[in-house]
């Protein structure tokens, strides 16, 4: 690759998204260097409200860290589980990620919901947003703030 000519001064070749909540998307992306060396970035992404846009924070990690990053990592998490909420069920979201996307799935093949994650008129009433106005039947609403359901992929409810 021609790093010179190109705006993209360090080339992604592996990238991961860990979706957590309503608001924060995180990304583990390996990055390689000018160099032909590799790094990792992880990214918060958290979405601003009120408004649009997100606030990101990134940690930049070198391989000469990953084994003690990942090392004080795994002791934190441990301590958490073992000691502090050793009851707790650390399965539960991953549970509850499972059932949203295939809920999410079966909504999109029949219409209800667009693949960017937007009710459509083919969604029950309770998932849509009663105050829009509807200018044709393709229009796309957004779904009540009070809705039991969750209202995008990206606004999955925890």
């Amino acid at each position: 690759m021609d790093y010179e000519n190109n705006p993209k001064k360090f080339e992604s070749v592996y990238s991961q998204k860990v979706r957590a909540g309503k608001r924060r998307t995180y990304f583990f992306d390996v990055r390689k260097t000018k160099g032909d060396d590799y790094y990792l970035t992880l990214t918060e992404s958290t979405k601003k409200i009120p408004g649009d846009g997100y606030e990101r924070h990134k940690i930049f990690l070198y391989k000469e860290d990953f084994n003690r990053f990942l090392a004080a990592l795994t002791d934190a998490v441990d301590h958490v589980k073992t000691e502090l909420l050793p009851d707790y069920d650390y399965d539960e979201y991953t549970r509850r990620q499972e059932e949203w996307e295939k809920k999410r799935a079966e909504m999109i093949a029949s219409g209800e919901m667009t693949p960017e994650g937007r009710y459509t008129d083919k969604a029950p009433d309770h998932l849509r947003n009663k105050s829009s106005s509807s200018s044709s039947s393709e229009t796309v609403k957004q779904p009540d703030s009070d809705a039991a359901e969750t209202k995008s992929d990206d606004d999955m409810s925890w």
